[in-house]
């Protein structure tokens, strides 16, 4: 058994993939045209990290209720956990790309992380090995 998806609703499909494929380096998996289940056009966007692993499913939000948890999907808490192999690197070419970082870069545990945020302002950490 294994997660195969999560879904984060997105304002528009382009810029989304393009934050995820050409910012932080995952891989566009799909973008198939699809149907609301109230039969309005809608794509079905799946992103992955290199190698496979768990995707995100970008979901255009639809209606107002999914507006507003846009950039919002956790609450204000860091909701997703991008873990990578070279921190330093990762870093450095994240923020070349204009990621917002919103805490630095310190010393855990379990290894380095820093919080950034999405394009739609969901918190991330990047963390990667002590």
């Amino acid at each position: 058994m294994r997660l195969d998806l999560v879904t984060l609703v997105v304002a528009e499909y382009d810029p989304a993939i393009a934050f995820f494929t050409d910012v932080l380096g995952f891989e566009l998996v799909e973008d198939s045209p699809s149907l609301t289940t109230d039969g309005r056009p809608k794509r079905w966007v799946v992103v992955r990290p290199p190698g496979g692993g768990t995707g995100l499913l970008l979901a255009r939000a639809d209606g107002v209720r999914q507006e507003a948890v846009v950039g919002d999907q956790a609450a204000g808490r860091v909701g997703f956990f991008l873990q990578v192999d070279d921190f330093d690197a990762t870093y450095r070419r994240m923020v070349g790309a204009g990621v917002e970082f919103v805490r630095p870069p310190c010393a855990e545990p379990y290894g380095r992380v820093a919080v950034f945020l999405d394009i739609a302002g969901n918190r991330w950490d990047l963390l990667g090995p002590a």
